[in-house]
């Protein structure tokens, strides 16, 4: 297998604070990674490291082949399909579902004067029903329910068949009935062996979907572990992660945390 993302001692600096330190990742084609740590711990700028939005300030980044810092990111980054609050933000509200996701082809948000033809919009619609979204097609982005338009930057971010996939706190804001479809909808694309490789950033062992593979624990910018699932995903380290005693149960592929007294 190859590798789609090599961070090699990655350190993000912002004035005096360290939002990244000396982080040292892989992730595989075949591979389907969590993210999880408290708030501030830096889950957010890694992200937007490996979408290609910012520069390490030390350490290098490679992303699908290519070294951050050396290559055109507005040629890499069409190769990665990315969904974040800060995107959602940015689709105006009366567009058309069709063309939220359509857009997506030119790496644009909001329609403007970009032709499409018919497999384009074909491949929308697919996309669409495979995420549970297919009756919205008509629909202004502006009228969705907060599950509903999860759904669709998820098939939206899917639009030009990504190598990478990031998906930055995609349950954040849903209702417990909305977070179970979300993590049933990623579920099933995590154990299609034709999907891309997958980042799913979380807060919650509750949101980790089955065929989940992989789970990198960070504290202060700084990984506390990293590898398989099975191997991370431990009372120990999640405690240590997230800084309290934690009890971690797992049942049918789904974990649950609370706290140890």
């Amino acid at each position: 297998m190859n590798a789609v993302l090599e961070l090699a001692s990655v350190t993000v600096r912002r004035g005096q604070a360290t939002l990244l330190d000396s982080v040292d990742w892989m992730v595989e084609e075949d591979e389907r990674w969590v993210i999880l740590g408290p708030n501030g711990a830096g889950k957010t700028t890694l992200m937007q490291i490996c979408s290609a939005q910012i520069h390490p300030t030390s350490g290098v980044a490679g992303i699908l082949g290519e070294v951050v810092g050396t290559v055109d990111v507005f040629e890499l980054r069409p190769r990665i399909g990315w969904t974040s609050a800060a995107v959602a933000e940015r689709i105006p509200r009366h567009e058309l579902v069709r063309d939220v996701v359509v857009s997506a082809s030119y790496g644009v948000v909001g329609r403007w004067r970009e032709r499409y033809d018919e497999l384009d919009h074909e491949r929308a619609r697919d996309l669409l029903v495979e995420v549970g979204a297919g009756g919205l097609l008509d629909r202004t982005f502006g009228t969705l329910s907060e599950g509903e338009r999860k759904r669709v930057q998820i098939a939206r971010a899917l639009m030009t068949d990504p190598e990478l996939l990031i998906l930055d706190e995609p349950a954040a804001g849903l209702d417990l009935g909305g977070r179970e479809d979300l993590v049933a909808t990623l579920s099933r694309l995590a154990l299609d062996e034709y999907a891309p490789a997958t980042i799913l950033v979380s807060h919650h062992v509750e949101e980790i979907p089955p065929g989940f593979t992989h789970a990198l624990m960070l504290r202060e910018g700084r990984a506390v572990a990293a590898g398989p699932l099975p191997e991370v995903m431990t009372a120990e380290v999640l405690s240590e992660t997230f800084g309290m005693r934690l009890a971690l149960r797992e049942e049918d592929g789904r974990y649950s945390a609370r706290r140890r007294t």
